[in-house]
């Protein structure tokens, strides 16, 4: 009898290597950006693109917020093109790091996800910055 999770079968190999090793140039997590900001390693720029309510509530510490729908050339014109950004919005419910990271990219700035956002942020037990409330849904909300 075949399972679900084997009725369709697994990639070769070759293929997963390929899959994986893609999306770790596409996407770092909570537990990385946090050791990098414990190491001092920081070689890049950690942008929360929610809205300036949602991040005055709690952000992740360090990072700085530019909403996504305000990511233009101009904002960006004080950072050379080899500037890292790592964007990360409310959490897995949201797609605004995605968009963030379109437009990011569209104007030939290198960038990764912070998977888990917030949301993961807080599941680590990591501490958010800013802000009087402190309540997980508090904090979290997008407003992208």
């Amino acid at each position: 009898m075949t399972s679900l999770v084997s009725a369709v079968p697994a990639a070769a190999s070759v293929v997963a290597l390929m899959h994986f090793s893609n999306r770790l140039t596409f996407e770092t997590d909570c537990s990385d950006v946090f050791a990098s900001q414990q190491a001092g390693d920081l070689d890049f720029v950690l942008l929360d693109v929610r809205g300036p309510h949602a991040y005055e509530r709690g952000h992740v510490p360090g990072a700085l917020n530019i909403p996504g729908r305000l990511i233009t050339a101009d904002v960006l014109a004080a950072y050379p093109k080899s500037t890292l950004f790592v964007v990360y919005c409310a959490g897995p419910h949201c797609n605004g790091a995605n968009k963030a990271a379109v437009k990011l990219a569209a104007l030939e700035y290198p960038v990764k996800e912070m998977i888990g956002g917030v949301t993961g942020w807080l599941d680590e037990g990591f501490e958010l910055s800013g802000g009087i409330e402190r309540s997980v849904s508090a904090a979290i909300g997008c407003e992208c």
